[in-house]
């Protein structure tokens, strides 16, 4: 990775460099069409706000993004420029600009101009006084696609019910957290779209203080890099997994329900129909106190591991 900075040409605005409030973290990758114009309304909205630092972090783009990115670092001091090689996923840019921050809280936002980036100011302030401040695309001014609408609904219930609290967005892209709260989730943040997800889950099943301000949302410029299905599938296993890493219990709750019911239901007919114990009815209890123990022992590793 690679990194330009030129905060010295630009002497009398060091302070916004050097001792920056938020760093606002854009990680892009081939987005030439709306990278310029996301920047600069970025640059007007957090003009007239506290000091901060503005990573564009090039995931291996292929077209002229970084030539852009290179440009806007002449024109303003703000901004500073990292590079990954190849490409290695939206998250790994993330992490990337998280590691190289120079200030304790974190905004991230997306370059293809979806996101009402003249809102953040108002995230980053509520972030005073929170760990996460998440913005909601559940506004009124709401573009999204119905293919992503349907996965979404049921995967948003299900990582509710994981964490025991509802959430109207799991995997918006435009947020304010502190950085020392994702530094210490950095191990289990994934390198892929899912790493929204996972840090939201995570850090509502610690008890963290996660707020949810309702913005709008806008057909994106350019190509989009979603793939429906895979990532869908993908999200899913990433909240099952994240969930079996902070709420073991809760995962495997409904499986061993439902494993000791179906024991009931086969004892009960063995008894009073087939008056002879089966097989069935041996290994479905095997299974339900198998997975009883393995959920109560993952759970007190969980507990161990938090203390």
């Amino acid at each position: 990775m690679q990194e330009s900075d030129r905060d010295e040409t630009f002497p009398h605005q060091s302070r916004l460099v050097t001792d920056p409030r938020f760093t606002v973290i854009v990680p892009v990758f081939d987005e030439e069409e709306g990278l310029r114009s996301t920047v600069e309304l970025l640059l007007k909205s957090l003009a007239a706000g506290d000091p901060f630092e503005l990573l564009l972090v090039d995931d291996g783009s292929n077209d002229r993004s970084h030539e852009i990115m290179e440009e806007l670092s002449r024109e303003n001091p703000v901004i500073r420029v990292l590079r990954h090689s190849r490409n290695c996923g939206y998250g790994a840019a993330i992490k990337t600009g998280i590691r190289k921050a120079r200030s304790p809280l974190i905004a991230i936002t997306d370059a293809d101009g979806t996101y009402p980036d003249d809102r953040l100011p108002e995230l980053v302030a509520l972030a005073a006084d929170a760990d996460m401040v998440v913005g909601a695309r559940t506004g009124d001014d709401v573009e999204y696609p119905m293919l992503r609408r349907i996965p979404k609904w049921f995967m948003v219930r299900y990582a509710s019910w994981i964490v025991g609290q509802r959430i109207p967005d799991l995997n918006s892209g435009m947020r304010v957290f502190r950085r020392d709260a994702a530094v210490r989730l950095m191990r289990i943040l994934p390198d892929t779209f899912s790493f929204t997800t996972t840090i939201t889950v995570a850090m509502m099943r610690n008890r963290d203080d996660v707020r949810f301000v309702p913005i709008g949302y806008s057909a994106r410029i350019g190509t989009s890099k979603i793939r429906p299905i895979q990532d869908t599938l993908r999200f899913f296993q990433l909240i099952l997994r994240t969930g079996m890493y902070f709420a073991p219990l809760r995962v495997l709750g409904p499986l061993i329900v439902l494993l000791m019911t179906a024991f009931a239901a086969s004892l009960c007919y063995d008894i009073f129909v087939a008056r002879n114990l089966t097989d069935k009815t041996v290994l479905l209890l095997l299974f339900g106190l198998n997975t009883t123990l393995f959920a109560l022992l993952a759970d007190m590793i969980d507990k161990r591991s938090g203390e």
